[in-house]
């Protein structure tokens, strides 16, 4: 083993001495105690015009690759979601494209797989509520005829054309009405995308819950769960402790997920993470210790992790892709460090550099030597280090 040189904001280095890594094995049977999605990003061909506005190029052999690296430890995929750079380099094209793609890859491997469904499609800025219903059935029904299941994501469309939380309720009463088996909504808050403020008719998350609540519980037969991505556990909790016992709560809170998996007073939250795109190995690892009743064993694997996953999904929030992409490449599960529509630049080098000390010190790191080949490399063509 060698040591990891480190960069701060001053430009001033350290180094740590860099750990071998955790000795996880795969699960033999599937897990049992909590329902896990890692949400799934994409990998650029390499030699690809990976630049702001340009349609994206999928290295699809590397991007499926990743998949099914996430379905042997046993977690299911969450595709096409913002993880994926929905609406940040992944255009509709390739978003279809990735769905069936990854649908397919899903039945080979008899892994769990949703998808993302949401108006991103049309091209025009403000679209009527009845335009909105229309383009969330037509991404719908793509979604079901590709075999894959569903996230009905916040759309910006909806945000910007409903009025009162009536009109949340009309929409989704309409598509969730053209769904052919229940789906899984999804709260994303202004942290991931400020367009969604007021998303379910308010600013305020007790009111928007109240919206929320009253469109799972109308709709009992076509929900299956929510995704809640606020960053807040408070009202996670809230709205955990009121969903029929039809529904199950997908924590999407990065910040907060190991306390959330856990539950408390009888309660828990399944996962439905970007940060477990970074992580595979060690989301598994917890849940094999839930499943076998360890919770001690739980927090000690997952606890560390938070850590780097807050500082993944640091502000400005919409950036983690940068970190996931980059945690792939240290990972060895993609040969460049590069992302659709040049996003690997939206992070600096200190902040990439406090990434790469976390992981080292939560266990993150697959392939240790590999990682700090590439970390150290990467500072080299950066003018730094040795």
């Amino acid at each position: 083993m060698t040591d990891l040189l480190l960069i701060d904001a001053a430009g001033v280095s350290s180094s740590v001495a860099l750990k071998p890594a955790p000795e996880f094995t795969k699960p033999t049977a599937p897990l049992t105690s909590r329902v896990a999605y890692a949400a799934a990003h994409v990998i650029p061909e390499k030699h690809a015009d990976n630049t702001p506005g340009q349609p994206a190029d999928i290295d699809w052999d590397a991007t499926l690759a990743f998949r099914r690296h996430v379905w042997s430890w046993g977690l299911g995929v969450a595709d096409a979601m913002d993880t994926a750079q929905r609406n940040m380099g992944l255009d509709a094209r390739a978003t279809r494209e990735l769905v069936t793609r990854s649908a397919q890859a899903a039945r080979e491997e008899g892994g769990a797989l949703v998808v993302g469904v949401n108006t991103d499609h049309v091209d025009a800025e403000f679209i009527s509520l009845d335009e909105v219903i229309d383009a969330y059935k037509e991404q719908l029904h793509f979604a079901e005829d590709a075999g894959a299941g569903v996230v009905l994501m916040a759309s910006r469309h909806l945000a910007r054309a409903a009025q009162s939380a009536e009109d949340y309720l009309r929409v989704y009463r309409e598509v969730l009405g053209a769904a052919s088996t229940p789906v899984i909504l999804h709260w994303l808050g202004a942290a991931f995308d400020p367009t969604l403020a007021s998303y379910f008719g308010s600013t305020d998350s007790a009111a928007a819950s109240a919206t929320v609540l009253e469109i799972i519980t109308e709709n009992a037969g076509h929900v299956s769960g929510i995704k809640m991505s606020l960053l807040d556990p408070f009202a996670e909790i809230a709205v955990r402790a009121q969903l029929p016992q039809t529904a199950t709560m997908f924590t999407g809170d990065d910040f907060n997920y190991v306390g959330l998996i856990a539950g408390t007073g009888g309660k828990h939250s399944d996962a439905l993470l970007g940060a477990f795109a970074a992580l595979a190995p060690s989301a598994s690892a917890a849940i094999q210790a839930l499943d076998a009743g360890d919770s001690g064993e739980y927090e000690s694997i997952l606890g560390p992790t938070e850590d780097l996953s807050r500082q993944i999904f640091a502000a400005p929030t919409f950036y983690y892709k940068t970190g996931v992409a980059f945690m792939s490449w240290l990972n060895g599960h993609q040969d460049a460090f590069s992302m659709v529509g040049g996003l690997h630049s939206a992070r600096s080098l200190p902040h990439l550099s406090e990434i790469v000390r976390l992981a080292n010190r939560s266990g993150a790191l697959e392939r240790p030597d590999l990682a700090a080949e590439r970390w150290n490399a990467l500072l080299k063509l950066n003018g730094l280090g040795e």
